[in-house]
Protein backbone atom coordinates (compact mmCIF):
# COMPACT_ATOMS: atom_id res chain seq x y z
CA UNK A 1 0.00 0.00 0.00
CA UNK A 2 1.45 3.02 -0.64
CA UNK A 3 1.47 6.01 1.45
CA UNK A 4 -1.41 8.34 0.90
CA UNK A 5 -1.51 12.00 1.33
CA UNK A 6 -5.26 12.59 2.86
CA UNK A 7 -5.22 9.39 5.11
CA UNK A 8 -4.68 11.69 8.41
CA UNK A 9 -3.80 8.58 10.89
CA UNK A 10 -0.91 7.42 8.32
CA UNK A 11 0.77 10.17 8.05
CA UNK A 12 0.78 11.19 11.90
CA UNK A 13 1.96 7.48 12.97
CA UNK A 14 4.13 7.64 10.16
CA UNK A 15 5.87 11.14 11.55
CA UNK A 16 5.71 9.58 15.12
CA UNK A 17 7.70 6.97 14.46
CA UNK A 18 10.25 8.94 12.96
CA UNK A 19 10.09 11.23 15.84
CA UNK A 20 10.12 8.62 17.76
CA UNK A 21 13.47 7.76 16.12
CA UNK A 22 15.12 10.58 16.87
CA UNK A 23 14.25 10.62 20.49
CA UNK A 24 16.18 7.44 20.78
CA UNK A 25 18.73 8.23 19.16
CA UNK A 26 19.00 11.70 21.66
CA UNK A 27 18.41 9.15 24.57
CA UNK A 28 20.86 7.07 23.26
CA UNK A 29 23.61 10.06 22.94
CA UNK A 30 22.70 10.65 26.57
CA UNK A 31 23.70 7.31 28.03
CA UNK A 32 20.10 5.84 28.45
CA UNK A 33 19.62 2.51 26.76
CA UNK A 34 16.79 0.93 28.63
CA UNK A 35 13.67 2.37 28.71
CA UNK A 36 14.64 4.35 25.39
CA UNK A 37 14.55 0.96 23.71
CA UNK A 38 10.94 0.08 24.89
CA UNK A 39 9.47 3.23 23.45
CA UNK A 40 11.01 3.03 20.38
CA UNK A 41 9.39 -0.23 19.92
CA UNK A 42 5.93 0.99 20.72
CA UNK A 43 6.15 4.70 19.50
CA UNK A 44 7.12 3.01 15.68
CA UNK A 45 4.70 -0.15 15.87
CA UNK A 46 1.77 2.27 16.47
CA UNK A 47 2.29 3.34 12.22
CA UNK A 48 2.88 -0.24 11.76
CA UNK A 49 -0.56 -1.89 12.74
CA UNK A 50 -2.03 1.57 11.44
CA UNK A 51 -0.33 -0.12 7.50
CA UNK A 52 -1.45 -3.47 8.36
CA UNK A 53 -5.21 -2.01 9.03
CA UNK A 54 -5.60 -0.40 5.95
CA UNK A 55 -4.68 -3.74 4.43
CA UNK A 56 -7.05 -5.47 6.52
CA UNK A 57 -9.14 -7.98 5.08
CA UNK A 58 -12.44 -6.99 6.64
CA UNK A 59 -13.94 -4.40 9.13
CA UNK A 60 -13.48 -6.67 11.78
CA UNK A 61 -9.45 -6.85 10.92
CA UNK A 62 -9.53 -3.70 10.31
CA UNK A 63 -10.95 -2.77 14.09
CA UNK A 64 -8.16 -5.02 15.93
CA UNK A 65 -5.53 -4.31 13.93
CA UNK A 66 -6.53 -0.34 14.86
CA UNK A 67 -7.01 -1.53 18.26
CA UNK A 68 -3.49 -2.68 18.80
CA UNK A 69 -2.38 0.62 16.85
CA UNK A 70 -4.10 2.11 20.39
CA UNK A 71 -2.63 -0.11 22.88
CA UNK A 72 0.83 0.94 21.65
CA UNK A 73 -0.10 4.57 21.54
CA UNK A 74 -1.66 3.86 25.07
CA UNK A 75 2.11 2.24 26.08
CA UNK A 76 3.93 5.29 24.46
CA UNK A 77 1.84 7.58 26.24
CA UNK A 78 3.32 5.70 29.33
CA UNK A 79 6.91 5.19 28.63
CA UNK A 80 6.89 8.98 27.79
CA UNK A 81 5.51 10.02 31.33
CA UNK A 82 7.89 8.01 32.91
CA UNK A 83 10.69 9.29 30.92
CA UNK A 84 9.19 13.35 32.28
CA UNK A 85 9.06 12.26 35.76
CA UNK A 86 12.32 10.16 36.07
CA UNK A 87 14.35 12.74 34.01
CA UNK A 88 16.33 10.47 32.77
CA UNK A 89 17.08 12.59 29.79
CA UNK A 90 17.15 16.22 29.02
CA UNK A 91 14.45 16.14 26.57
CA UNK A 92 11.47 18.19 26.33
CA UNK A 93 8.85 15.25 26.34
CA UNK A 94 5.59 17.90 26.40
CA UNK A 95 5.09 18.13 22.39
CA UNK A 96 5.60 13.63 22.02
CA UNK A 97 3.28 13.52 24.63
CA UNK A 98 0.58 16.17 22.76
CA UNK A 99 1.18 13.96 19.39
CA UNK A 100 0.36 10.62 21.62
CA UNK A 101 -2.79 11.98 22.60
CA UNK A 102 -3.70 13.50 19.57
CA UNK A 103 -3.14 9.83 17.94
CA UNK A 104 -5.37 7.78 20.80
CA UNK A 105 -7.63 10.46 20.59
CA UNK A 106 -7.86 10.03 16.58
CA UNK A 107 -8.03 5.89 16.66
CA UNK A 108 -10.54 5.91 19.44
CA UNK A 109 -12.34 7.82 17.18
CA UNK A 110 -11.66 5.73 14.07
CA UNK A 111 -12.57 2.17 16.35
CA UNK A 112 -15.70 3.63 17.70
CA UNK A 113 -17.35 4.63 14.49
CA UNK A 114 -15.91 1.36 12.61
CA UNK A 115 -17.32 -0.77 15.29
CA UNK A 116 -20.80 1.49 15.14
CA UNK A 117 -20.91 0.78 11.73
CA UNK A 118 -20.51 -2.96 11.93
Amino acid sequence: MSYKEDNLIQIKTFDFALSIIKFYMECKSQNEYILSKQILRSGTSIGANVEEAIAAQSKRDFISKLSIANKEARETKYWLRLFSSSNLVQIDIESYLKEIESIINILTKIIKTSSENL
